[in-house]
């Protein structure tokens, strides 16, 4: 058994984490798979998810309501189900909103705030909010009894750190000196009003005023002086979930691709959660390609005696081809093999790391997440 099995066995969150593009989704759908195999009832909470996931799991599409896989499908593929799979994917703004209702200070002061024209772009795109309500979203449903084991597929940024910093990040925004501006120009009578802020401050907002109209500044104080009415709330709440990320029933997953960018940024990461002092369970890395059945080469002759025999047709520099595809299929194997060789000697045996290796096409089906949740269990594809 893997030490990826036994976190399923032991930890109730795990919070699978990388940068974009090495399969992370895909991954951790392939460990909520192998936790409900074990016999765990499973949520896997995905961000942005691939529409071929969803078809693999024989939903017709991710959504923020809960929605648990047939077991039937399971059955079918092959597998044996004692737990269950129910999937969710985080709707951003539906998550901010119900915080807007939890942390308001009135049911009045919430509702002037959802209607605020600027608050739906503001709670999308806001710096952080994803990657905030996805931890947001996580610390909401640790505590439903109905799952045994929660799996956390992060938000697909660039830089795989940026969930860490996620409720700093939005606190920060809402305490900054130019929200400050906006809360003391918007008046206690509501209106917008560049009288009694700083001079400088006033000059640049009437600046901005004269290219936007000062119905958008208007607007902008609005909102803002109603964010306000919830900072508090916001900055309790993103502490508890900051704690509750360093829990002892909680550890991370981390998925890097073999090839150098990726590498480098998995070992980043990795020592970001020891300085944090966040628990790293194991590292998978993902897509290595195995060296080829004849690591020495084919030789022209061989290729085109083989293609003879089995009555191929094929164009006539076919047997070339295969000699060069050989070839390089080696020398990825090769690449492969030394930048995971790095990895390990960077992570030490503090963290155990599991390989898996490339497959022929993407994850359509449940059959070929069952594959990747066998490689999981045993220890991966050596």
């Amino acid at each position: 058994m893997s030490a990826i099995a036994e976190l399923i066995d032991k930890k109730r969150v795990l919070i699978v984490a990388g940068a974009g593009g090495v399969g992370k989704t895909t991954t951790a759908a392939a460990i909520s798979v192998l936790g409900a195999r074990r016999g765990k009832r499973v949520l896997c909470l995905t961000i942005d998810p691939a529409k071929r996931l969803a078809e693999s799991l024989g939903i017709s599409e991710m959504s923020s309501e809960a929605r648990e896989v047939d077991r039937a499908r399971f059955e079918a593929a092959g597998m044996k189900m004692p737990g269950s799979l129910t999937a969710m994917m985080l709707d951003t703004k539906r998550t901010f909103d119900e915080l807007v209702v939890k942390y308001s200070s009135t049911p009045a002061k919430a509702q002037k705030l959802l209607q605020n024209k600027l608050y739906q772009y503001v709670s999308t795109s806001l710096a952080g909010t994803q990657e905030y309500m996805a931890m947001e979203k996580l610390a909401a449903v640790k505590g439903d009894s109905r799952y045994d084991l929660i799996v956390l597929d992060t938000p697909p940024t660039a830089n795989a750190l940026d969930f860490l910093d996620a409720p700093e990040r939005l606190t920060e925004a809402l305490d900054s000196a130019a929200m400050k501006w906006f809360v003391e120009a918007f008046q206690s009578s509501g209106k917008f009003s560049l009288n009694i802020i700083a001079k400088g401050a006033a000059a640049v907002l009437r600046g901005i005023g004269k290219i936007t109209g000062g119905g958008f500044l208007e607007a902008i104080s609005e909102l803002i002086s109603e964010l306000n009415d919830l900072f508090g709330g916001f900055k309790e709440r993103a502490a508890i979930v900051q704690k509750s990320l360093r829990a002892s029933d909680v550890s991370f997953v981390l998925v890097a691709a073999p090839s150098p960018p990726s590498i480098r940024e998995a070992i980043f990461f990795a020592e970001r959660l020891a300085e944090a002092n966040m628990p790293r369970g194991g590292f998978i890395v993902n897509r290595f390609h195995l060296p080829p059945p004849e690591p020495k080469g084919v030789a022209l002759e061989d290729a085109r005696r083989a293609i003879a025999q089995r009555k191929l047709t094929l164009e006539d520099d076919a047997a070339e081809r295969l000699v060069t595809a050989h070839k390089e299929m080696g020398q990825l194997a090769t690449y492969d093999a030394f930048h995971i060789e790095h990895l390990q000697k960077q992570l030490g045996s503090q963290v155990p790391m599991l390989k898996i290796a490339a497959l022929a096409s993407d994850v359509h089906d449940l059959k070929l997440l069952s594959l990747i949740a066998d490689a999981i269990e045993s220890g991966g594809v050596r």
